[in-house]
């Protein structure tokens, strides 16, 4: 991986080291020949493609799409020359159909080999961002943010929280270090939320308390909490907790939101809408790779 690279995924909050153990766990997927390319094209044969959007959305991915071109490589000892790639719009951006969003030209066996892998990458991450984005702009005109849960794919954590950000939406936390959140397993165990809240709390650690009912928000509030997830409330409830809490704590609404219901959640004033389909359930964006030149 070049130094410019790495420099761009840290800069994305992106451990790069831990992109590239993804990166290469993708491509050994395929194994170490493409029994498909390799009798058909000479070692010698070059290539150039752009990567298109098909569908309007936001981008989301095309650094990692860039260090798969990168890393595909290391499986062809005889490349006589290096991949290029030229990266056209910035991740993030909205794109539309038709856009060029990245190109790459070089030996055209290792271009071919990487399309697919860069390919399941780049259109997952933008499904995510795409779908983020209309949430975002769904709740723009409130103080609401939509935000992520631990509800991601194993392995693919951290670029789907980029990706969530990428669309205008804000992280939870990354892992069970990170922060406490008290949900209803741990109050049955503890006894009540103020006995689970008093366990939990130490000075730096940020605690939330899930709460299914007012008088548990009544509880939580008691107890000093200053983070409470309102778990399957309707908005009459929602409206109501917000009331109550006035603003003691942040509130964050959870539990079978959708995205036409909402603005109605926002609108009650709560800080946060916890949606996990954001990353469980987006659908990929489609984008395709277009070989545009090809020859020996």
């Amino acid at each position: 991986m070049n130094t410019e690279l790495e420099t761009r995924l840290r800069a994305a909050g992106l451990d790069p080291q831990a992109v590239d153990g993804l990166v290469r766990t993708a491509l050994a997927e395929d194994g170490e020949t493409d029994v498909t390319s390799e009798p058909i094209f000479p070692p010698t044969a070059t290539g150039r493609a752009d990567m298109v959007a098909r569908q309007p959305g936001v981008v989301a991915g095309l650094p990692v799409a860039e260090l798969v071109f990168a890393a595909v490589l290391d499986h062809s000892p005889r490349v006589r020359e290096d991949l290029k790639v030229v990266i056209r719009v910035e991740d993030g951006s909205r794109i539309a159909p038709g856009d060029v969003l990245l190109t790459v030209e070089g030996p055209l066996v290792p271009l071919l080999r990487a399309e697919r892998t860069a390919l399941n990458f780049l259109t997952h991450l933008s499904g995510v961002a795409s779908l983020t984005r209309r949430w975002a702009d769904e709740i723009a005109h409130t103080k609401a943010r939509v935000r992520d849960t631990r509800k991601t794919l194993p392995g693919l954590r951290a670029l789907q929280k980029y990706a969530v950000r990428l669309g205008g939406g804000v992280n939870h936390r990354m892992s069970l270090a990170d922060a406490a959140l008290i949900k209803d397993n741990h109050v049955a165990a503890a006894g009540s939320v103020t006995a689970a809240f008093t366990a939990v709390t130490r000075p730096g650690l940020h605690v939330q308390v899930e709460c299914d009912t007012l008088d548990q928000v009544r509880e939580a509030l008691a107890a000093g909490a200053r983070s409470i997830l309102l778990d399957n409330m309707g908005v009459a409830e929602l409206t109501e907790a917000v009331r109550l809490t006035d603003g003691r704590a942040e509130l964050e609404a959870s539990g079978g939101l959708t995205i036409d219901g909402a603005r109605a959640v926002a609108e009650t004033g709560v800080d946060y809408l916890a949606v996990g389909a954001l990353t469980h359930s987006a659908g990929a964006l489609d984008i395709g790779l277009d070989l545009s030149t090809a020859g020996t």
